[in-house]
Order: C-alpha cells, then structure tokens, then sequence
C-alpha cells in the first residue's frame, strides 16, 4: 500500500479540475486527470489498495461527484484525513469510498511510516504507533461493500421483493 500525503484544504478542484467539469463524466475520463495540478503524478502512479493521508477540511469546495467517482475509481482503499467538508463526505458515502478522520494519525505520519487500516475495527497504524478511531457503521461499511448507495439500495429493494 503507498500513502499519498497532501495537506490542509485540499478543495475538489485540486482532486479534480473544474474545467472538465462537463466533457468528463465518466470514470475513465476523469482518472487521467485526478489530481493533476496537485500531484501530477497521482493519476498514472496511483494503484488499488493505496491511502491518502491529507489535512484538514479534505474535499472542500464545489459539489461535484467526480473527484470521488475518479477516487473510488482507481481503487484507493481510504483517504484519512483530519477532517473533511460535509458535501465531500456525503459524496464519499454514496460512492462508497471510506474517508477516515482520523488526526492524529495523520500527524504523526512521517514519509517512508509503514501505515496499515482496519476500518470495522477502528484502528490505523502509522510508524508502528496504533491511533483508534470509531469503527465505521455496519450501513457505510454495508454501502461501500455494495460499490456504493444507488447498489446498496438496489439489494436492499430486492431482497424485500422476494
């Protein structure tokens, strides 16, 4: 797993830029450009499995569905951060990208820190240093199991149809 390290409001501009905003609506389309006036080097670098560890306010600014379409996309296990904007964590939710507050962790994070997750349980290890958080709901966990809201829904609407 490869930890990507950003800083304190790191708005969904920077995550993804506005001016593709309605030539680019699917995942593919948005992947190549994925942080790309931030971390030019996330999009082609980026593999499933992998963690951002970012500051505070994560994901703040307009409310558009692609930079966490373009996230979950790629495969990111989590992004934990110090906190994160309201609209952005709703967004999460629904596509069923885990988002983690976790700030002290964070904090503590130095690069090369060997960094591991477990979110039903509630813990990340950073450096060998174990930071607790409260472990997820069963129903987030249950949306991101799903692949997100719109399936977890769809399962649900079934299983009470038959």
């Amino acid at each position: 797993m490869r930890v990507w390290r950003y800083g304190d409001d790191v708005n969904t501009d920077m995550l993804f830029p506005g001016k593709y905003t309605y030539t680019c609506s699917t995942a593919e389309e948005i992947r190549p450009h994925l942080l790309e006036d931030l971390d030019a080097g996330f999009a082609g670098s980026v593999q499933p499995g992998d963690i951002i560890l970012a500051g505070a306010n994560f994901g703040c600014g307009s409310s558009r569905e692609q930079p966490v379409l373009g996230l979950k996309d790629v495969g990111l296990a989590a992004v934990v951060a110090e906190s994160f904007a309201r609209i952005f964590y709703r967004a999460a939710i629904n596509q069923g990208l885990v988002l983690v507050e976790a700030p002290e962790a964070v904090k503590a994070y130095e690069n090369g820190d060997e960094v591991s997750l477990d979110v039903e349980s509630g813990k990340i290890i950073v450096g060998g240093t174990e930071f607790p958080f409260p472990p997820l709901p069963a129903e987030i966990l249950a949306i991101r199991d799903a692949g997100g809201l719109l399936s977890y829904a769809r399962k649900k609407l079934a299983a009470r149809g038959s």
